[in-house]
């Protein structure tokens, strides 16, 4: 056990990543001014419902399997090994197929074979094995499928994560091939190739189908039309492909007319503690190859400037400033010819383009806080509310989890309320957070329901280290610097789809947080 004077020293120790750390900056006065009111803007267009469609009710394999491809993905031509299963099956055969994609995965990981290969480059999506026919049995009981994820059989199983080796069902098909590598990435290519007309089909349309586009995000959505994606996921911009244009022109200008009306008063003592915090946090934010530009230390300054004094209820809270960065960063790699979205060089970008990107993330953002506005205002009771719903959804999932970190007094609240209050944005590298912001957009209330189990299922994670841990002040480090820094894409593609399971098997439950 850890004595008071040694929990205090760790929390002041993690002082810029618990919740003492949090400056919350109150008093910005709500403006009265309104550009469109005192007619420096042409009058707005209806807004765009922001509601979330409600999630429909899955009733059937086929359809768990196509809202969850990332976690299995039977390609585009192998439906017919699903026709076996019938339009009856129940909730245990969902559980227990989704359980067993899972649990194949870890194992193939122990095969001494792998070692042996040659580790592939980074794909977006891992393709698992599709369950063998006839392999569709019931679990004795639902109870069942709510225990530990397949890595947390035995404290020394081993831990879900990113595949060194190609996936069975692909390495089969090349067998006898001189460069079964090579193959089994040019086959990956051509299904994002793909993946990729999909995209390009449904936003062409005249009207893009939202709902379609949602289910095709849930797995990842490509680089080259990701921009445009997150602009109609987060209600930014309307369906109807005619109208976007005098859309964008419409809000940039207005965000802008803000700008000229308010930002001059940064300085003025009811907003200058605003300003001063905003100011002090910006340099603090990752990546800093990225953040240290001059250009874009003054757009983040203006975006959460202008926020805060149009939404007095919370102001200015630090956590804001974490959430713009995946905006810009997709927005500007729409003009920047560059992989390694950690170190984009603004210094290329035009002035204007840089203008209409800082618009798009001021809305986008806003978009986004609308729906988590609860985590920022006075006393953060939407950040306290999770923290305490995550905790009892862990002691459902993983009872030895939850109860050896009470045993050694480390409680939630300590690394949870980062997890919360930044979106896992301290935990996960900046590609990995654009890669889960995919899936964000694309489920019903993302940011706010869901990413309470993938909160979860990340804790759950890691828990083969958590239970080797017998100390403190070593839980809470580790809890605090998770090792995630060479995680991709297929590393993300796991989380969420174990995160995907325990909401499948809990959001319906409404008892499932009760002791």
């Amino acid at each position: 056990m850890a004595s008071d004077g040694v929990r205090k020293q760790f929390w002041k120790r993690s002082n810029s990543k618990v919740p003492g750390s949090i400056q919350h900056v109150y008093g910005a006065q709500h403006p009265p001014f309104d550009p469109l009111l005192h007619g420096t803007l042409l009058k707005s267009t209806p807004k765009v419902p922001t509601t979330p469609v409600k999630a429909k009710r899955v009733s059937t394999f086929q359809e768990f399997e196509s809202n969850t491809s990332d976690a299995w993905d039977a390609g585009e031509d192998d439906d017919e090994l699903l026709a076996m299963a019938t339009e009856s099956l129940n909730s245990e055969v969902v559980m227990e197929t989704a359980h067993r994609v899972l649990r194949n995965h870890s194992q193939r990981q122990s095969q001494p074979s792998q070692k042996e290969m040659p580790e592939p480059e980074p794909q977006p999506l891992a393709e698992p094995p599709v369950a063998p026919s006839g392999d569709l049995r019931l679990v004795k009981s639902v109870s069942e499928s709510h225990t530990p994820c397949p890595s947390e059989s035995t404290s020394d199983s081993i831990p879900l994560q990113r595949s060194q080796s190609l996936p069975h069902s692909a390495t089969v098909s090349l067998s006898g091939t001189s460069d079964p590598h090579a193959l089994g990435s040019s086959a990956l290519s051509k299904r994002e190739a793909s993946r990729l007309d999909k995209f390009k089909q449904l936003l062409a349309g005249p009207n893009t189908d939202l709902e379609e586009l949602r289910k095709l995000s849930w797995s990842g959505i490509p680089k080259p039309v990701r921009p445009m994606t997150w602009k109609l996921l987060s209600g930014y911009l309307p369906a109807n492909v005619d109208r976007r244009p005098a859309t964008l022109q419409r809000k940039q200008k207005e965000y802008f007319a803000f700008i000229e009306h308010y930002y001059n008063s940064r300085n003025d003592e009811v907003h200058q503690d605003t300003y001063r915090q905003i100011h002090i946090d910006i340099p603090r934010m990752s990546p800093e190859a990225l953040i240290l530009q001059p250009k874009v230390t003054e757009i983040f300054e203006r975006i959460l400037f202008i926020w805060a004094i149009r939404h007095p209820a919370s102001g200015y809270v630090q956590g804001i400033n974490d959430l713009v960065t995946p905006f810009f960063v997709v927005f500007i790699c729409e003009y920047i010819d560059q992989e390694d979205v950690d170190e984009v060089d603004v210094s290329s970008v035009p002035a204007e383009v840089l203008r209409n990107i800082e618009a798009d993330t001021y809305w986008c953002m806003s978009k986004l806080l609308d729906g988590i506005q609860d985590n920022y205002t006075f006393a953060q009771p939407g950040i306290q509310m999770k923290v305490k719903m995550l905790e009892e959804l862990v002691s459902r999932i993983d009872e030895r989890v939850h109860r050896h970190l009470d045993g050694h007094e480390v409680r939630y609240l300590q690394f949870a309320f980062r997890w919360m209050n930044n979106l896992l944005m301290r935990e996960l590298p900046l590609r990995c957070t654009i890669r889960l912001w995919d899936t964000y957009q694309s489920e019903p209330e993302g940011f706010s329901h869901f990413h309470l189990y993938v909160c979860a299922a990340f804790l759950v994670r890691w828990r083969r280290e958590i239970l080797e841990e017998r100390d403190f002040q070593e839980l809470l480090l580790f809890l605090q610097n998770l090792p995630t820094a060479h995680w991709d894409d297929q590393d993300v593609s796991l989380l969420l789809a174990e995160a995907y399971r325990l909401k499948f098997a809990f959001a319906d439950a409404p008892n499932h947080y009760k002791k």
